[in-house]
């Protein structure tokens, strides 16, 4: 009599294979749900705790004091229209730019100072809203400062110095003080002894301040910011020329923050102002007066500045 005897190998090597099949699967279906959570809409449930409204702000003056302002302003936020926004200060203008350029983006709305967002609305990657007023204009201007016994009365006697600027996207800190500096025969590339970027406008006055430059450019007036800490800062330093109008900075969105949400944020941050803690806040970490809504044609002036000038703006947006 005949006896079957089972083929023990062949079956392991089919249990194997129908392993191998729904390891297979398991992947594909987890990589799968990967790519539809990467493919979610970034801006859905925008400003909850899950998904909160990243404010990007510029290192235009100390970086804790302008991160604590903006913390305040977040929570006052929050307390009257329940939103999230969680606010930091970037290493450099141009991160700031990045941030919100990024895809997605890595900041959705923030305080871009004047050439920054010309740059970042050429890339299409931000929109204006809100322009910040200070002593009750929406425009500013810079200062060339030295000190006051460097012996420096002019512009002109600035060819061979070292210059300490805010850095390249500072309109006031560095893009209208270089149209300055050639309209006064000085090549800011080959006629000075060194540029150095420190960073923000409080570390520009300090820098003159404390000799490490030999001049610097800030916004009207700086100084005041390190008062407290240079009482004698206005009898050190000089002004010994100052910069045309500029458009003030202000708040901007990527352009596809959902509209609703924006138009709440807008008349929140124009109500802030008629609070006493939320002026304070604002006050704390720009200098912010008040704000003005004002779309992109508020910059067009400052284009036309910069296009006169020969200055190629549109070129820095290529990377």
């Amino acid at each position: 009599m005949m006896k079957y005897i089972k083929n023990s190998e062949g079956e392991n090597r089919m249990s194997k294979n129908r392993l191998f099949a729904l390891g297979a699967l398991l992947i594909i279906a987890a990589l799968a749900l990967t790519a539809c959570k990467a493919e979610a809409d970034p801006w859905e449930n925008i400003g909850t705790e899950e998904n909160p409204i990243i404010f990007v702000a510029v290192p235009s003056g100390e970086t804790e004091r302008v991160l604590s302002g903006f913390e305040k302003v977040a929570d006052l936020v929050y307390a009257d229209t329940g939103l999230v926004i969680k606010p930091y200060v970037a290493t450099s203008y141009a991160a700031a730019i990045e941030a919100m350029c990024a895809t997605p983006p890595q900041a959705h709305m923030g305080s871009l100072a004047t050439f920054a967002y010309v740059l970042a609305a050429e890339k299409g990657c931000a929109e204006a809203a809100l322009v910040s007023t200070r002593y009750g204009s929406a425009s500013y201007n810079g200062q060339f400062i030295v000190r006051t016994d460097s012996g420096i009365e002019s512009i002109e006697d600035l060819a061979g110095k070292t210059y300490c600027r805010v850095d390249e996207t500072s309109a006031s800190g560095w893009i209208i003080p270089s149209i300055m500096l050639k309209a006064a025969g000085i090549d800011p590339d080959t006629d000075l002894a060194g540029i150095v970027d420190a960073g923000s406008h409080d570390a520009v006055a300090a820098a003159v301040y404390n000799g490490d430059c030999d001049f610097g450019t800030t916004y009207v007036d700086a100084r005041s910011t390190i008062e407290e800490t240079y009482p004698d800062v206005y009898d050190t330093t000089k002004v010994i020329a100052l910069e045309p109008d500029i458009p003030n900075d202000g708040f901007q969105f990527s352009p596809d923050f959902p509209e609703d949400v924006k138009a709440t944020l807008v008349a929140e941050f124009l109500h802030l102002f008629e609070t006493e803690e939320g002026a304070a806040a604002m006050d704390e970490a720009y200098q912010y007066s008040g704000m003005e809504e004002h779309g992109d044609e508020f910059y067009d002036a400052f284009r036309q500045i910069l296009d006169a000038a020969g200055v190629d703006y549109a070129s820095l947006t290529a990377e």
